[in-house]
């Protein structure tokens, strides 16, 4: 796989199992590069392992007056150069494509993983551990899988050339070879407590993703409360405990460093005493002592990525560990027995909630996490419940084992599957269906949609029935004002309000104006079902009314469910029902219900228990009473 061939056109199946597993799997998915790169890094290596030789053959020929023996090593060294600058080049361009094309197979592993789940992944993982895996834990992964046929190159020169050596002087070549594995082992019991300081250090930097991404995230609440400064002094303290983790790391990577430097320098200076010594005796000629010297000293040169290999290791473990983390989480869905998307009611068995097709039908819970749990039921999302919720959450520093987190999440995902049966739409199961067809099927707006950045055109441009266009999905969400604001803001476009770019996030619209845009977007796609979780929450009266009129129009004929507690909107609504403590009490016009069923009215009109209890004592009162004439006339 070349750079200019990425994307995959499928990544693969990841193995899971852990972390190490899946360093393995992404290096044998990479067999072929990982070859290229070693056999560039093999001719690097040998050519530098050839310097040596060609050296004392040249020193050999001046303490001999030979000239022509000084022209061929000349010569040699020149060949040797080429060889060296050719494999070195290819070596490093080989190793990076090796490196983009490991983070770019994770991060379509993770792109897939985040269609797959939608919003359940940020309900399961802390939304910190996915900006984190997404972002550096990537390009760790990638060093590692870099930097191993890099190792291997290395490895393989070492024995070659301690072979060599042994070959060409046995007296000084049996010190060498000796001595190359204790320089290479020498650090091994020093990886462990090393491996745990950057582990230290990755979940106190997990922690400070997650806090500074919570902080940006609902920054102007925290204004509005007064709040900056207590959150700035727990990121500043968080801030303090990953540079305090980081220095300790350091200071062990220093030390492993500082004995891979001492370490082969008594070697060395060893030789030269020995070597010497032999030189001077006459049992070992100038040259031959100049050749081992000089081979010795570059071996210095392989032995650093045995240092550099345990880095990635030990940096690349805990992401993968990540990255296993997301990639192991999973939908639960049965094996597909529907061809064609399924129209009619729709229909969830737990709570008895009935939306008719065709039909405009409002929603009103007292409590509003209730209403979020509903909605992404209907959505299809039962698997997504408060245990795994716990669960994910509870891993946001990536510190657990995550075999441990996928087979909980399985367990998880297997009991809500046993326990809580699927939404039906024309009496078909939603997860019964294909992933892409439930999502055709059903689509569920949050409470607080996200905005990406792009021009209107291109927030609009989302796969659709062909049924409803831009600009009657803006004109139902009432998007007038929000047109003109971004067509002022276009002069470099003639002002043309559908060119104008969004920010992140939609960050320079005011709360109204995001939740007309994703609603409009929402409507565009024109899904057989369309569920709304509080779709005018941010909007004043006025305009909530004109919004609602908007929606019943334009979705006339087709299933519509609002969750709302607004009269403004139950008023518009075909039908209206009361969901109380995860069932359906009450079915009925807004007004009828308003008259008949307290607990309705309380949730609509915000009447206190207090205000509730004496209504009802009233009601009670007035029917004894009525009782008592009907008794009295008998």
């Amino acid at each position: 796989m070349q750079i200019r061939d990425l994307p995959y056109p499928d990544p693969g199946d990841p193995d899971v199992r852990s972390g190490p597993h899946f360093l393995f799997w992404l290096g044998r998915n990479q067999l072929r590069g990982q070859l290229k790169s070693m056999s560039w890094g093999l001719l690097h290596q040998c050519s530098l392992a050839g310097l040596p030789p060609a050296v004392g053959f040249a020193v050999q020929a001046v303490v001999d007056r030979s000239g022509s023996r000084l022209a061929w090593a000349g010569g040699l060294i020149a060949v040797l150069g080429v060889l060296i600058a050719l494999g070195d080049t290819m070596l490093h361009r080989t190793a990076v494509t090796n490196w983009i094309t490991a983070a770019a197979r994770v991060q379509q592993l993770l792109a897939r993983k985040t269609a797959e789940l939608g919003a359940a992944l940020t309900r399961r993982v802390a939304a910190g551990e996915v900006v984190a895996v997404s972002t550096g834990d990537v390009e760790k992964i990638g060093w590692f899988v870099e930097a191993l046929s890099r190792f291997a190159a290395a490895a393989a020169a070492l024995v070659l050339i301690c072979v060599g050596l042994i070959l060409y002087l046995p007296s000084l070549g049996v010190l060498v070879a000796l001595a190359m594995p204790l320089l290479a082992l020498a650090v091994l019991p020093l990886l462990p407590r090393a491996t745990r300081r950057a582990d230290l250090q990755r979940e106190k930097a997990g922690k400070a993703t997650e806090l500074a991404s919570d902080t940006v995230a609902g920054l102007r609440v925290l204004r509005g409360i007064g709040g900056e400064e207590l959150f700035l002094g727990r990121y500043r303290s968080a801030s303090q405990e990953v540079r305090k983790a980081a220095v300790r790391s350091a200071r062990m990577w220093s030390l492993i460093s500082a004995i891979q430097v001492l370490l082969p320098g008594v070697l060395l200076i060893s030789l030269v005493v020995y070597g010497a010594t032999l030189a001077r005796d006459g049992r070992i000629e100038v040259g031959q002592l100049v050749t081992v010297y000089s081979a010795a000293s570059l071996l210095l040169f392989p032995l650093r990525h045995f240092e550099e290999i345990a880095m990635a290791y030990s940096f690349s473990r805990p992401s993968a560990q990540r990255a296993v983390r997301v990639l192991s989480l999973h939908r639960t869905d049965r094996p597909s027995t529907v061809d064609a998307t399924p129209t009619g009611d729709l229909y969830d068995p737990v709570t008895g909630l009935m939306a008719p097709a065709g039909l405009f039908t409002a929603v009103v819970c007292g409590d509003p996490d209730e209403a979020g749990r509903l909605a992404e039921r209907l959505g299809g999302h039962a698997h997504a419940n408060a245990d795994s919720d716990e669960a994910g959450n509870g891993n946001g520093n990536g510190a657990e084992d995550p075999t441990e987190n996928a087979a909980r999440d399985s367990t998880n995902d297997a009991t809500s599957e046993q326990k809580t049966p699927s939404v039906l739409l024309g009496g078909v199961p939603l997860d019964e269906l294909p992933l892409d067809s439930a999502r055709t099927a059903v689509l569920v707006q949050d409470k607080d949609p996200v905005l990406l950045s792009g021009t209107l055109r291109e927030l609009l441009d989302v796969p659709s029935s062909g049924r409803v266009t831009a600009k009657d999905a803006l004109s139902a969400a009432q998007c007038g004002d929000v047109l003109d604001s971004l067509a002022q803001a276009s002069v470099a476009t003639d002002g043309d309000p559908m060119t104008t770019r969004i920010t992140e996030r939609g960050r320079s619209l005011s709360g109204g104006q995001r939740q007309r845009l994703a609603l409009a977007r929402s409507l565009v796609t024109d899904p057989e079902a369309l569920v709304l979780d509080e779709p005018t929450s941010a909007v004043d009266s006025h305009t909530e009314a004109r919004v609602a009129a908007g929606i019943k129009a334009l979705r006339h004929g087709r299933t519509t469910v609002a969750f709302a507690s607004s009269p403004l909107l139950l008023d518009l609504a075909d039908r209206v029902v009361l969901v109380h403590r995860g069932t359906v009490v009450a079915v009925g016009a807004h007004r009828e219900l308003l008259h008949t069923d307290p607990r309705y009215r309380a949730v609509v009109t915000r009447e206190t228990d207090d205000e509730i209890a004496v209504l009802t004592s009233q009601e009670a009162i007035k029917r004894i009473r009525t009782i008592e004439e009907i008794e009295e006339r008998a």
